[in-house]
């Protein structure tokens, strides 16, 4: 689907269809241009359905829309990034919303993806894609069962995504209406979180060849292991000692490329994830 604003619904909202030509470059590169006929549907906002959109389109990718009124037609762009970008293993050509890229990503049905997956769609997403959810709320939501087991499940679960730095626990606070706050703010009752961070990085250019995996590493959901890697914190917070060490030991082993580990950042060390 493709979002439609709505004064180009006021043109085209009548209509059974109406032709889309997409404008795209494939991988940030290639240029392309394809024609559809698409149908204007209000559910309950507007938007086009029946586009095909290319493979290296992300969810959450931005697109422009205007209307050709002398070729009768509605012409969709996307904007490719100056720097193609990699966002959890996902490389990234042409400009997202990283608020939609956190809520759209499937992290997988193993018990880490439940966990995950209930923080970055049930949470508070912020402007840089980060999100914060309530450690206590998790058991409602990530269908890992109740009792012992339950339990046993998702504290493995939770467990093991802050040793891979997916998630920190954090200090936030509710507002008299129920919102969700973080930082905490004086004079709310304060709850214990758990925050996401995206670890967005610089990709390597795509293959001129046309060769390799378009959709990134982040395409292969089997057991690996990941190398070291430096991840923002959340706000206020600060790498502890341990891993300042762990990412001093992995520069002078010549494991992973850097300097000092800056204010805000913090070392996750080499893993298995799976």
């Amino acid at each position: 689907m493709c979002p439609l604003p709505d004064d180009l619904a006021a043109t085209v909202g009548a209509r059974e269809s109406v032709t889309v030509v997409l404008e795209h470059r494939l991988l940030g590169v290639t240029p392309a241009r394809e024609t559809f006929e698409a149908a204007p549907v209000q559910d309950p906002g507007w938007h086009l359905t029946d586009i095909v959109w290319p493979p290296d389109v992300r969810p959450g990718a931005f697109v422009t829309v205007a209307w050709r009124p002398s070729e009768e037609y509605l012409m969709v762009k996307t904007t490719v990034l100056d720097e193609p970008m990699r966002v959890d293993g996902v490389d990234f050509y042409h400009d997202y919303d990283p608020r939609v890229v956190t809520r759209e990503f499937d992290p997988g049905v193993s018990n880490r993806g439940r966990v995950l997956n209930a923080v970055r769609r049930l949470g508070r997403v912020f402007d840089d894609g980060s999100a914060a959810f309530p450690e206590a709320e998790l058991p409602a939501h990530c269908g890992l069962g109740r009792g012992k087991k339950g339990t046993f499940l998702l504290r493995n679960a939770v467990d093991q995504l802050l040793r891979e730095g997916y998630v920190t626990r954090v200090t936030g606070s509710t507002a008299v209406d129920g919102a969700l706050n973080y930082p905490a703010v004086d004079g709310e009752e304060s709850l214990d979180l758990l925050f996401y961070a995206p670890l967005v990085e610089e990709a390597p250019l795509p293959d001129p060849s046309g060769g390799g995996d378009p959709h990134g590493e982040g395409g292969d959901r089997r057991d690996h292991w990941v190398n070291g890697f430096v991840r923002r914190l959340p706000p206020g917070a600060h790498a502890s000692k341990k891993q300042q060490n762990l990412h001093q030991q992995a520069l002078e082993k010549e494991q992973i490329d850097g300097f000092t580990l800056e204010p805000g950042y913090t070392f996750v060390k080499r893993h298995h994830r799976g």
